[in-house]
């Protein structure tokens, strides 16, 4: 049966809503597909922004800062006063008696110095969790510009791709005509035809690469998976770089994870302060008012306590917090010496793709342009073999993808080393002696 309650004018009300919610979420979609709708080329910088505006994992950790934060107060305050109250229940109705009651108010007051031990190690656990979120924002990117160089390389294999299907088909043509002519046979114009369609079959394969990393971008960019994405800009060159022993050196002052531990540490050292001054009393002020006594002067009375530490329970508490000190400390060293050895994992690849990208770029490019260049003239002055220049032809497409490749490297590994001594702009502050510090 229909639940008449239900009225038109409130289901009128429930559907605005539902569209008004619906809408209203199209739309934030919508605009953070269209954000790159009108750039002609994605930058790694647009890219990096957009990737940490639009991660969900920096608003968690954001949320788990401002927690951490919050027990900062709660640390530092005192304990809640205790009101009590009670009556004797026999003086209720009693003739010629008032009801007998009593008011009692405490406040436990710690040992001086305990609730400044207990905030300062709150705030140092406060001061861990936001670096938590810095060590995220690193991580998140330097995957966004290894995406990018996917993104980059991809786009510059379908461009030599399409590069060396026209000078296929200008080989091919050189072959047709002397054939034509009667000074070349069959068999080199064939040849040239399924180097032809096995590039158009590579154009194929480059296609769905192509969309993996528009996915990959995509997915890290919180968005459709196949959402248009403009074509990457071209990768920025790195300067040169400093020494490994300074690399080091600045990374264990930039690295958020070490700061984040050394926190940790720092909290570690507090608790254990306030372990050793907890074996001290804490005070106990109270006031109570009895109207039992018969005396009015009796009546109020105020009195002073402490608690009695037992030896024992908090020698084990400072055993405990003495142990996990310690390890923090290992802890500390651990991420030390894996910090150095990522810098000087990072500083290695970079300087082999540097060379890599050199030998490319200055010596077997030019040579294949020039074997190329050489097996095609001999070829058509009718010197040459079609099997030589379709060889050249193929070597020099395989150097300009290994060149683009390298550049694409290069750019992957720069970014992990400027992830691993603490993000781009360490990175430059080394390059220009500290000035940015």
């Amino acid at each position: 049966m229909q639940n008449k309650s239900f009225s038109w004018p409130r289901r009128a009300r429930a559907a605005a809503l539902i569209w008004l919610a619906i809408s209203g979420y199209c739309g934030v979609t919508a605009a953070a597909n269209d954000s790159f709708q009108h750039d002609s080329q994605l930058t790694p910088e647009q890219l990096v922004e957009a990737v940490l505006d639009r991660n969900p994992d920096i608003p968690a950790m954001q949320a788990a800062w401002e927690a951490a934060r919050s027990r900062i107060a709660q640390g530092e305050a005192f304990d809640d006063p205790m009101l009590s109250y009670g009556f004797a229940p026999q003086t209720a109705g009693a003739s010629g008696m008032d009801i007998g009651q009593k008011l009692s108010i405490s406040q436990r007051l710690p040992w001086p110095g305990k609730r400044q031990l207990r905030g300062d190690a709150a705030r140092l656990e406060a001061d861990a969790a936001q670096q938590n979120i810095e060590s995220v924002r690193l991580k998140l990117a330097e995957a966004a510009r290894v995406a990018f160089a996917d993104w980059y390389f991809v786009h510059a294999a379908i461009r030599v791709n399409a590069v060396n299907k026209s000078l296929l088909e200008e080989i091919r043509n050189i072959a047709q005509v002397k054939y034509g002519a009667g000074r070349a046979s069959k068999q080199d114009v064939l040849r040239a035809e399924v180097e032809v369609a096995l590039l158009e079959h590579r154009n194929i394969v480059l296609e769905r690469q192509r969309k993996a990393a528009l996915a990959m971008l995509n997915t890290l960019l919180q968005r459709q998976p196949d959402t248009p994405l403009p074509p990457p800009s071209a990768l920025p060159g790195g300067d040169a770089l400093p020494g490994v022993v300074q690399l080091r050196a600045m990374a264990l002052q930039n690295r958020p994870d070490i700061h984040a531990v050394n926190a940790r540490v720092q909290a570690g050292q507090q608790r254990v302060k306030l372990s050793e001054r907890n074996t001290l009393p804490d005070f106990q002020l109270s006031a109570d008012y009895n109207s039992l006594w018969m005396r009015d002067e009796q009546r109020l009375m105020v009195g002073v306590g402490i608690n009695i530490p037992l030896s024992a329970k908090h020698r084990a508490a400072e055993d405990e917090a003495r142990a996990d000190l310690l390890r923090l400390d290992y802890t500390r060293q651990e991420v030390v010496v894996q910090l150095q050895g990522e810098v000087q994992q990072a500083y290695d690849q970079v300087v082999e793709s540097q060379h890599v990208l050199a030998l490319y770029q200055d010596r077997l490019l030019p040579l294949a342009e020039e074997n190329l260049a050489a097996a095609r003239s001999d070829y058509e002055a009718g010197r040459g073999n079609f099997l030589d220049m379709i060889g050249a032809e193929k070597n020099l497409m395989q150097a300009r993808l290994q060149l683009e490749q390298a550049r694409a490297d290069h750019y992957r590994r720069r970014a992990s080393l400027e992830r691993a001594v603490g993000g781009p702009q360490a990175l430059q502050s080394i390059q220009t002696g500290g000035k940015s510090q």
